[in-house]
């Protein structure tokens, strides 16, 4: 009775690594196998642009087919927001220990964002338990 169920068993996981076999999905790439040189074809190319090129003009922002890329400006030419753009804003639990009386008004505005999406999102997951 036992070498019955055990050869049940192996068939069943000879059956399923044949179907994993003939189910896997391949793709032509062009190259045969094994041929020579295919590191140096994969290896990424070295740039072909000077450094003072680089270091003058922002590389890959002109999107138009004419024109040239723009080139970089002092930082007294651009607007003083832009400087701020990348500022970490303080999270939700951070806002919520604060005072909301003495928020500046940004900071207060992103709390009521925050905590109305908060609220919503805990809405939401106690309808979709019940």
């Amino acid at each position: 009775m036992a070498m019955k169920h055990a050869r049940l068993v192996r068939g069943i996981l000879v059956s399923k690594e044949a179907v994993g076999v003939a189910s896997q999905r391949t793709f032509a790439t062009g190259k045969k196998k094994g041929s020579k040189g295919t590191a140096a074809a994969d290896a990424p190319k070295a740039s072909t642009l000077s450094k003072e090129v680089k270091s003058t003009t922002v590389v890959g922002a002109n999107i138009l087919k004419e024109g040239s890329d723009p080139k970089i400006l002092p930082d007294s030419e651009y607007p003083d927001w832009l400087w701020h753009l990348l500022d970490k804003r303080a999270a939700l639990s951070e806002l919520r220990r604060k005072n909301t009386e003495t928020l500046p008004y940004a900071d207060l505005k992103r709390f009521v964002k925050l905590d109305n999406r908060a609220r919503i999102k805990e809405n939401n997951s106690v309808k979709a338990k019940t």
